[in-house]
């Protein structure tokens, strides 16, 4: 009876490795291909590209843990899609028939401030889904729109009215500063100094920044250096006297 039971955990142990080592190898193969890929498969996902990262990550999850076939089998079929993959993105990229059929087209949700109908219900999406895609392009008032097209990727790109575009430094004939970009500097209370040096700036002039706050670096979740070289602080314990409900929905979650 011992035996039995020191075999089964022999074997237990043996099959923990397996696992353990096709699955570092899995992991180390879907990054490989991912960028061989390229960065197309994480950020512009159409269709054809939401099916592949589906069908590769189930592969490479089936890699790691059924032991019931050769591990082989996995990395030959992972190998191939994504050969096929890249086949078709250099045919999709030399044919513009084959591209729209793989990729769609984009389709015009608003026309004048006017949701149409029949093209959002086309796309499968709802009149929550459109209102969420429009925040988020910072567009509250969809009177101020002239058009709205919802994009193959499934981002929504937005044209405001003339009247409502906001004005920029060509149309006021100024010549503004070469554009910074925003540096982070404190993530969860901890200091980037090297972020910090790329801004020219040193812990001397933070401590001061800081003084001024009257807080110190344990205290901030996240900081960074603005582009107009002005400092960003976001506590961990921010003060806010009233929060905002977006929700209409009355449930327990």
């Amino acid at each position: 009876m011992q035996n039995e039971a020191k075999d089964g955990d022999t074997y237990m142990m043996e099959e923990t490795w397996v696992v353990a080592v096709r699955s570092i190898i899995a992991f180390l193969t879907l990054i490989i291909y991912t960028r061989v890929l390229g960065k197309q498969q994480m950020g512009n996902l159409t269709y054809f590209d939401y099916i592949n990262g589906i069908t590769i990550g189930s592969i490479a999850g089936t890699f790691a843990t059924d032991l019931s076939s050769k591990a082989w089998n996995h990395f030959v079929a992972l190998t191939i899609f994504t050969i096929i993959t890249i086949i078709f993105q250099y045919i999709t990229l030399k044919n513009r028939t084959i591209s729209k059929l793989m990729d769609s087209d984009p389709t015009l949700v608003i026309q004048n401030g006017k949701i149409l109908e029949q093209n959002l219900h086309k796309m499968r999406v709802k009149f929550d889904e459109l209102t969420m895609m429009l925040r988020q392009k910072d567009v509250f008032d969809i009177t101020t729109l002239d058009y709205a097209i919802l994009e193959p990727d499934g981002s929504l790109s937005v044209v405001l009215k003339p009247e409502n575009q906001p004005v920029t430094a060509k149309d006021m004939h100024m010549h503004p500063p070469k554009n910074k970009l925003m540096t982070e500097i404190i993530i969860d209370g901890k200091l980037i100094k090297q972020n910090l040096e790329e801004r020219n700036k040193d812990t001397n002039w933070l401590s001061e920044q800081l003084k001024k706050q009257k807080v110190t670096v344990q205290d901030i979740a996240f900081a960074a250096i603005l582009p107009n070289d002005k400092l960003y602080i976001d506590l961990f314990k921010d003060k806010i006297t009233e929060k905002i409900d977006m929700g209409d929905y009355e449930g327990p979650f």
